[in-house]
C-alpha cells in the first residue's frame, strides 16, 4: 500500500470536497480515512489515501494537487506517509 497524507486548508467555498475527490477518483487514489471541519468560515480537511493503483509518483500527485489548490484558492499538500510521520515525530 502506498499511503499518502493530503491536507486541504483555506476559505470555505462550495465544491471543495467534490473537486479534490474528483481528482483522486480520476487518478485511482482511494480514500482510506477523511476528516474535515469548518471553523469561522475556514475549511480544513485531512485525508489518508492509498495511491498504490495510481501510476504517478507521490511528487507528481503533490504537484498536481498543489496546482488544483491554487486554481480554487486553497493550499493542498500531499506527502508520503513515511515523510509525514517523520516530520511529526516527537
Amino acid at each position: 500500500m502506498k499511503k499518502t497524507i493530503i491536507t486541504v486548508v483555506g476559505k470555505d467555498t462550495v465544491g471543495i470536497i467534490a473537486k479534490v475527490c474528483t481528482y483522486l477518483a480520476d487518478n485511482g487514489i482511494n480514500i482510506l480515512d477523511i476528516s474535515q471541519t469548518i471553523v469561522d468560515g475556514y475549511f480544513n480537511m485531512m485525508m489518508i489515501t492509498d495511491a498504490s493503483k495510481c501510476g504517478k509518483s507521490t511528487g507528481d500527485i503533490a504537484e498536481e494537487l498543489k496546482a488544483l489548490g491554487e486554481e480554487i484558492g486553497l493550499v493542498i499538500r500531499c506527502q508520503h506517509e513515511d515523510i509525514f510521520n517523520k516530520m511529526h515525530r516527537i
